[in-house]
């Protein structure tokens, strides 16, 4: 046994099925934000888990909606077919199956299939105005939330139309390439954004005065916030190419931002399910990206609503299969995942815990495996086997990092929707895929 047995064994819960997270629940109390994080995009029981525990919070703690690593536009259909709209698919697999930016499979799985035609079955027995909503965070849909807010207005407020009409033809010769836009800031270092911000401060305008507020997604607010994505992948992509904090940052303020609306437009005691990667979800000030000048939301959350508001619950395994693509816009693969790498968090834990289990970190009188900085694996929709002990493991001090931690010794690969190909016309995300 490592020097860290007796502490993992003295933290470890077994995790047998989703009544073991009654003591989780004690620790999420009254908080309005958990954020619950996964250590790669494509593991079973990351989601299976993760679903299972987001069940019990709305049901038994009165959250509000999930809000999810991906796309405004496609998690709206999304939101429509599991809040019962009459214009929506009576099967939200139905507007899964549609997502068509890479990597599809995040959320077109039958994993997420299996969650969301629960949420539909939940939300037709409540009031409209008290259903979950499922909603998008991220930043990427740049032409697709711009051609939303053209439909919108132009059926609802023609006369909005030809700010939206700026917008879209600045961005046309481009043909919806995000690496040829951000190519061509480097020559005119303003690209459009001129065009996106007189186009988001008049949307803003119509949104506070117009149908915000209630549970039911209104149209002001959804035309609103495919505004906010346009200004938000505006600036991401001006400054992709860079790489490194800048456009990271860029995106997970979008993304905490866009929380705080959500949380502002369900109106006093809303509460949120965020379901996202470690990298967002684990607090940033406990891992090397502090360093490197990097937030996250995680992080984000804390300081803006007050950490005994927010509870943050990472994800982690030892060994397994994963569904990645060997480059940026590769086909899904099955690929192995090695058993990790020595004198990482989970190679102790493998040592010592539990084949599933739970472990909510105490906030106080902490031992060492809490304190002491330790490798813990990341892998994200890129990824090389082989690489796996050069790369893929963030310096972390979990017992900062989160709150609760779910650990699965062995894993295997999620089970993706067949979709149409996609092509991948983004820059490749920093840090890879995360």
């Amino acid at each position: 046994m490592t020097r860290y047995g007796d502490e993992v064994a003295a933290l470890a819960a077994p995790l047998t099925g989703a009544g073991d997270f009654d003591v989780l629940l004690d620790r999420v109390g009254g908080a309005r934000v958990v954020m619950l994080g996964e250590a790669s995009h494509g593991t079973h029981e990351f989601y299976r888990w993760r679903a299972a525990l987001t069940r019990r919070l709305i049901v038994e703690k009165g959250f509000s909606f999930v809000a999810v690593e991906g796309d405004w536009p496609d998690c709206d259909r999304v939101d429509r077919a599991v809040r019962c709209a009459p214009d929506a698919p009576d099967d939200p697999r139905d507007a899964l199956a549609a997502f068509e930016r890479w990597p599809t499979w995040m959320w077109a799985n039958e994993e997420v299939v299996d969650f969301t035609r629960w949420l539909r079955a939940h939300n037709s027995g409540l009031d409209p105005r008290e259903r979950v909503g499922f909603h998008g965070l991220d930043v990427y849909s740049l032409w697709e939330s711009l051609r939303e807010v053209l439909v919108h207005l132009r059926e609802h407020d023609p006369a909005e139309v030809p700010t939206a009409l700026a917008a879209y033809r600045c961005f046309e010769p481009y043909g919806e390439s995000a690496r040829d836009y951000a190519m061509a800031t480097r020559l005119i270092p303003t690209g459009c954004e001129d065009e996106v911000v007189d186009l988001l401060v008049r949307l803003r305008e119509r949104a506070a005065g117009g149908d915000g507020g209630g549970g039911d997604g209104g149209g002001a607010f959804r035309v609103w916030q495919n505004a906010e994505v346009v200004a938000g992948a505006e600036r991401y992509y001006r400054a992709v190419l860079g790489g490194g904090r800048e456009s990271w940052n860029i995106r997970d303020r979008h993304m905490d931002d866009t929380l705080a609306r959500l949380l502002d437009h369900r109106g006093p005691g809303s509460k949120a399910v965020v379901w996202a990667h470690n990298t967002h979800v684990g607090d940033a000030r406990a891992t090397a990206m502090a360093a490197h000048g990097e937030v996250n939301i995680g992080r984000l959350a804390r300081e803006r609503h007050g950490e005994d508001q927010v509870v943050l619950v990472g994800f982690g395994s030892h060994r397994g299969t994963v569904v990645a693509g060997d480059s940026w816009g590769a086909p899904v693969r099955e690929l192995p995942v090695p058993p990790a790498r020595p004198g990482s968090l989970e190679d102790v834990l493998h040592a010592a815990a539990p084949g599933r289990a739970l472990f909510v970190l105490p906030r106080d009188d902490r031992p060492d495996l809490l304190t002491d900085e330790l490798g813990h694996r990341a892998i994200g929709v890129v990824y090389h086997p082989e690489r796996d002990h050069r790369g893929n493991y963030v310096p972390t001090v979990l017992g900062d990092r989160y709150d609760a931690f779910l650990w699965f010794d062995e894993t295997r690969a999620l089970h993706p929707l067949r979709v149409r190909h996609v092509d991948a016309l983004e820059p490749e995300t920093y840090p890879t895929g995360a």
